[in-house]
């Protein structure tokens, strides 16, 4: 089901005004997963991309919230701007983006990125950085002079969600909270207590 417009502006609207204001990362968002174990796990990673089927970021599949999202799809992410004092709260289920989608963004990054997408063994154990270099050095010699092609595993997912909340900051602690939740495939919209 696709996102309200509503939903869309406001989130447009909320990063807007965090880049108007200076906020140093307005794309980063704390991502929640769980394992297979129930153990919750949260990172930041970036917003690549929003549209009506969701919010899109792209990390390796390997990583630990990789793994997560393949044993347990459904995931939380939480979007901080401090200085325009509003939050965002999506919860929903995660999917892996379409190749073709993964494949034109991988071609976007700066070409460092690429080859430590390959080099990276995202989330394992390292025994130094001298290994890690080695590993960016022996993938420049592989891809030098062609282009990088995206690792198999390495994708972007997409958090389709069944639950939105903007929280806007006001003095004394009440603050304003809307909430939007996929109800029986509809979306409702509730104004909540601070």
């Amino acid at each position: 089901m696709e996102l309200p417009t509503e939903v869309l502006e406001r989130f447009e609207d909320g990063m807007q005004a965090a880049m108007a204001a200076g906020e140093p990362e307005p794309t980063s968002m704390a991502l929640a997963t769980v394992g297979a174990d129930g153990r919750v796990s949260v990172r930041t990673v970036l917003l690549k991309d929003i549209d009506a089927a969701g919010m899109v970021f792209y990390t390796n599949t390997h990583s630990i919230k990789g793994r997560q999202l393949a044993q347990h799809p459904q995931a939380a992410l939480c979007v901080l701007w401090k200085s325009v004092f509003r939050q965002v709260l999506v919860e929903g289920s995660a999917r892996l983006v379409p190749d073709g989608e993964a494949d034109a963004y991988f071609a976007s990054r700066p070409r460092g990125s690429q080859i430590g997408a390959w080099a990276s063994l995202q989330s394992e154990a390292l025994e130094s950085r001298e290994l890690l270099e080695q590993r960016v050095a022996d993938h420049e010699r592989r891809f030098a002079g062609e282009a990088v092609p995206r690792p198999p595993h390495w994708s972007g997912y997409r958090l389709v969600p069944d639950m939105v909340e903007f929280w806007y900051g006001r003095e004394d602690r009440l603050h304003d909270r809307y909430r939007f939740t996929l109800e029986d495939g509809a979306w409702v919209r509730q104004r909540l207590y601070p």
